[in-house]
Parts: structure tokens; sequence; C-alpha cells
């Protein structure tokens, strides 16, 4: 009952007609931040900053939230309907979303992709509402060495879901841990692999690598002559997904947001992981892993929801610990500070409206974002009706100008363009370039933790083995990798007892 009452007070204060105004001018931005490559939620966020100081803190966090979850359905559109992945959550959607709009699918996949992140996103505000404070308790148990522990664990367990070879995924993993050590250290200030140029003292950008890889690489490997362009704009109701791809998208998208959420809470580019976790365990459970790549439902339902399902899970160690879980977290942490409020325990008991307010904000800010992408999916769908020999230089001028803008820095441009290049290269010799994005993703996060490990223990490896959560996720990645080396010991075995029968026939 004290859930409910608190509710209806959010409710009072979300509803009022500035602060729905509020909510809908961050969930519109927000969409927009998505689906223009090279943007993303943390420059949106960082741009509209400087605007809330002549707001009071509700409306000014309530707007600023919009623009993060919002990003997330936005993104979409573009890795559906061109392959570049708007914002970096969705990489996994460029896959399967593009796939199926080549297939004449783009108005099913763009539906599902909404109302999956809608169902994610209303699941993950009522998590936050119901068990913020166990949860947040959870993840405040995780030091350097759990993190350790468990971003290993996200590596091998991306390697094992992964239907392609385990070699293979972990060397795309861990060249993209490599590019991540570009960059000032940040515990020496030294310069490291950086060949003396400035601009990479902050590292490599996720977003010239993603559009690289995801983007120019794609239009590198699909010459124009070979692309058919004739997109009939499709009818109301074949926009609309059918009865088997609801069918099909259904757990995907229970699976997602649960996944999404718990991954959330923990401190990192939690978004972005749990999209390309999602997309492994989908392909894992799938019946028909074949069909992945080439236009499942269930890679687009699954890594939608994920990353909508986490966005949302990211407030709950903010709103109850103070703790931010990522940079976009970090400016809106900024913001509540920057009015004098600051976020932590006491921000529930010392200020009830705009605790409440904010949470009862997500519910309807999740229906605004429902109402403004399903009716604009035919809109998107008629983007494919662009010839392919004009729309490839335009997507190459946009990417250029997305990614530039991000630092203003031409370097950025080159990295993107380099990427690109070995996107092509890497789709020639069938690598998945989804891990590298990954570990770069993750690399920061690793570096920090293991050293910090380190340091705790005066140099001691075995501190890994003295922390029981570490421990236990570490026996979890040898466990993982014992069944796939024994599922590659089988196969081969198989393999061989093929060979020799059909040499036997002979």
């Amino acid at each position: 009952m004290e859930v409910l009452d608190s509710l209806l007070l959010g409710f009072s204060v979300a509803l009022r007609p500035d602060v729905l105004f509020y909510a809908f001018v961050g969930c519109l931005v927000g969409t927009l931040v998505g689906m223009l490559p090279g943007i993303g939620p943390l420059a949106g966020v960082s741009i509209l900053l400087p605007l809330t100081f002549g707001l009071d803190p509700t409306k000014a966090i309530v707007m600023l939230a919009g623009i993060y979850y919002g990003s997330q359905y936005g993104g979409s559109t573009t890795s559906i309907l061109l392959r570049i992945p708007g914002e970096a959550a969705s990489v996994m959607t460029c896959i399967d979303g593009n796939a199926m709009a080549r297939k004449g699918r783009a108005g099913a996949a763009l539906c599902i992709a909404a109302v999956g992140s809608f169902i994610a996103g209303t699941f993950g505000v009522i998590m936050l509402t119901l068990i913020a404070p166990p949860l947040a308790n959870f993840a405040l148990r995780f030091g350097p060495p759990e993190y350790t522990a468990l971003l290993v664990l996200g590596l091998i367990f991306l390697a094992y879901m992964s239907t392609s070879s385990l070699p293979r995924t972990l060397l795309m993993a861990a060249f993209g841990l490599m590019l991540g050590t570009i960059g000032i250290d940040v515990m020496s200030g030294h310069f490291r692999f950086s060949f003396d140029i400035p601009e990479l003292g902050d590292g490599i950008g996720i977003v010239p690598v993603a559009v690289g890889l995801f983007g120019l690489g794609e239009i590198l490997s699909t010459p124009s002559r070979n692309v058919k362009t004739n997109v009939v704009s499709p009818k109301l109701r074949e926009l609309l997904p059918t009865r088997t791809e609801w069918r099909q998208s259904t757990w995907p998208i229970a699976r997602g947001s649960v996944l999404g959420f718990f991954i959330g809470i923990i401190p990192g580019s939690a978004h972005i992981i749990s999209s390309f976790v999602s997309y492994a365990l989908e392909r894992r459970l799938s019946k028909h892993p074949e069909e992945f790549g080439k236009g499942a439902v269930a890679g687009v339902a699954g890594p939608e929801s994920a990353n909508n399902s986490a966005s949302t899970g990211a407030f709950v160690p903010m709103l109850a610990l103070g703790i931010p879980t990522g940079p976009v977290i970090a400016v809106l942490m900024a913001a509540l500070l920057i009015h004098g409020i600051p976020p932590g325990p006491t921000l529930v008991n010392d200020h009830p409206k705009l605790f409440w307010g904010f949470v009862a904000s997500m519910y309807v800010g999740n229906l605004m974002l429902l109402a403004l992408n399903l009716p604009l999916v035919g809109a998107f769908v008629s983007v494919l009706r662009i010839p392919y020999a004009y729309l490839y230089p335009m997507i190459i001028m946009f990417c250029v100008i997305g990614v530039y803008q991000v630092n203003n820095s031409i370097v950025d441009v080159w990295i993107m363009l380099i990427m690109g290049v070995v996107g092509y290269g890497l789709k020639k010799f069938n690598f998945d370039p989804a891990p590298l994005v990954l570990g770069l993703v993750i690399a920061p996060i690793f570096e920090m933790s293991l050293r910090q490990s380190l340091i705790m223990s005066g140099g001691n490896w075995h501190i890994f083995l003295q922390r029981p959560i570490a421990l236990v996720l570490l026996l979890i990645c040898v466990v993982l990798l014992g069944l796939a080396i024994y599922g590659a010991v089988i196969a081969r075995r198989d393999w061989r007892a093929k060979l020799a029968a059909a040499e036997a026939g002979e």
C-alpha cells in the first residue's frame, strides 16, 4: 500500500501539464538523437543540460531522462533501415533488423522493436519501483575484483553463446580490448599507443568504430549495382507483424527485459553489453540458429528489449546510492546536483515528490514513445524507396558529419574510414565484428578494475580466488570454457567419423 500511495503521489506530479510537456520534449529529442548516427544520448543530454538551469529539478530530470531512454527507441530506426547503428546499443539490431528490411519486413521489424522497447521499459520501471533497494544493496557489494571477474564472464559468455568459432570470437574481443588501451593511462597519465596524436588521448571512440564497422563496412561489401532498389511502400496492414512474428518475438522480449534490467544495475555501459548478451542468448536458444544474420525476429526483439530495460535499471544505483553507472547517468546526477539535490539514500525521504514524480514520468514516457514510434513506421519504411545509388553517398556523408560533430575531430573521421575497411575485410573472411565493439566498450572498465584489484592485493592474483563472488564468477567461466572445448572435441570426432564413413563408402 505504501508503494501505491507513493506512486499516486508521483502520478500527481508527472501528469501535470508542464511536466508532461517536458517529458514529451525529452522523448521526442531522444528519439531523434537515437536515430541520428554519431550523436547518441550522452551528446544529446550534455547539449541540453544548460537549458535546464532555469527549470525546477523535476522538469529538468524528467526531460533529460526522456532523452536517455528515448534514444534507445530511436536507435533501432537507422539500424533496421540502413544498417547503421544510430546509437551504440543498437549495434546488434543492425544484423537481423536490416536483413528483415531487405526481405520487405522493415515495418514489422520497427513495430516489434517499438513494442519490445515499450514492454521492456515498462517492466524496468516496475522493477525499479518494487525492488530498487535490495538490488542496489547487492550491487554495492561489487568491488574491483568482482567487476573484473564479471567482465571476464561477459566475454566468455559471449564467445560461448556465439555459433561461430570460439577462437574467432575471442580474437575479435581481444582486438577490441587492445584498441581500448589506446590513450592516456588514467593511473600514470602517460600517453599509450597514440603515435603523438593528441586527439587519441581520450582513446578511440565507440561511435566512429561502430559506424565504420557496421555502416561503411556494409556499404563497401555491397556494391550498389547488386542491390535491388524497387521497394514498394507497404499498406498499413503490411506494417504490422504477422502472428508468427509476434509468436517468435514473445519470449525474446520477455528474456531481454529481465536480462537487461539485471545487467543494467551493474556499473558500466550496461545498455550496450545487455544487447550483445541478449543477441548471443537468443541465437543459442533458437531452434534455427542458422536464421540469425538473415532476418531472425528474435535477433531484433531480444536486443532491443534488453537495452531499453538496462537503461531503466541503470537508474537504480543512481537514485538509491548516488552511484553513476555510466557517463549519461553521471550527467543526470550532475543535473540534480546543480539544482541542489544530492542523489542517494536520502533522496526518497527528503524529496519524495521528485523521486516518485520521476518514476511515474517513466511510465508516461514509455507510452509517449510508443505513440511516437508506431505511427511513424510508414514514414520510416518509405526511406527504403530511395535508390541505393543515391542513398549510399548520402549515408557516407551522414556518417562523416555525424562522427565529426561528436568531438569536432577529423581524427574520428579517419578512424571511421579505417574501421570501414576493417569491417569490409572481416565480412569477407567471415569474422563477426560485434565482439570487437564489445571489447572496446568494456576495455577501460576492465583495465581499471583489474589494476585496482592488484593494487588492493599488492600484486597478488589470489585476490580473485579469495573473494566469494569473484570466485563463483570465475568458476562459471571455467565451466563455460570446458563446455565449449567439449563441444568442439565432439564436433571434430563426429566430423572425422563422417569423413571415414564417406571414404569407406567410396
